[in-house]
């Protein structure tokens, strides 16, 4: 059973953390800030876990082949709509603060550089730092393509990177969150002092 003071704690650091990773205020055309950037796929493995560095943290992927990542995008227009055509679109910034405010995302795949979002990739790169024997890439692949489609949202307990761990290595953790969550506890253990 979870803590309701660390619940409550870590729902506003949630909304901290997204409000300062993110241009709440800028016209949000997909591509206005990207950078012309091309990625030579031809040394991505289908399977292979794909990293992309953001300002406070790393977004995850799983590369399918063929110039396509399988990852988790939270996103408000799949609370709004049925609408594949406009759900399947690059997500914005609004749209996916919105997402995460309402935690509902999908599990889709988009190209490399929609992916990427003109940021440098790294490749399988949480091999090492986990220290976790990976599944064979096919199955990995296979296991992101089942999970294709609308899917609960938590920055902290259910994001990109639970899903690619869960992918790769059969267990759905987030080092990342977990960080996060660390340092929630000691805050909410100070106020409490």
């Amino acid at each position: 059973m979870k803590n309701p003071m660390l619940e409550a704690v870590s729902l506003v650091l949630e909304k901290l953390l997204l409000i300062s990773n993110f241009k709440l205020f800028s016209s949000g055309t997909p591509g206005e800030n990207k950078a012309m950037t091309t990625y030579s796929v031809n040394s991505f493995l289908r399977g292979d876990v794909l990293e992309v560095p953001r300002t406070n943290f790393t977004h995850y992927g799983i590369y399918l082949g063929d110039n396509r990542v399988a990852h988790m995008m939270p996103d408000i227009l799949l609370a709004l709509t049925d609408d594949k055509g406009l759900t399947q679109k690059v997500v914005s910034n609004k749209r996916l603060v919105l997402g995460v405010i309402v935690k509902v995302a999908s599990i889709r795949v988009d190209t490399v550089e929609d992916f990427a979002y003109g940021a440098d990739i790294l490749v399988n790169h949480l091999d090492k730092s986990l220290k976790k024997k990976a599944l064979l890439n096919e199955e990995v692949a296979q296991r992101a393509e089942k999970l294709l489609g609308t899917t609960s949202y938590s920055l902290l307990w259910n994001n990109c990177e639970h899903f690619v761990t869960y992918c790769r290595f059969g267990t759905a953790i987030s080092p990342q969150s977990d960080k996060v969550r660390r340092v929630t506890r000691r805050w909410a253990r100070f106020v409490r002092m």
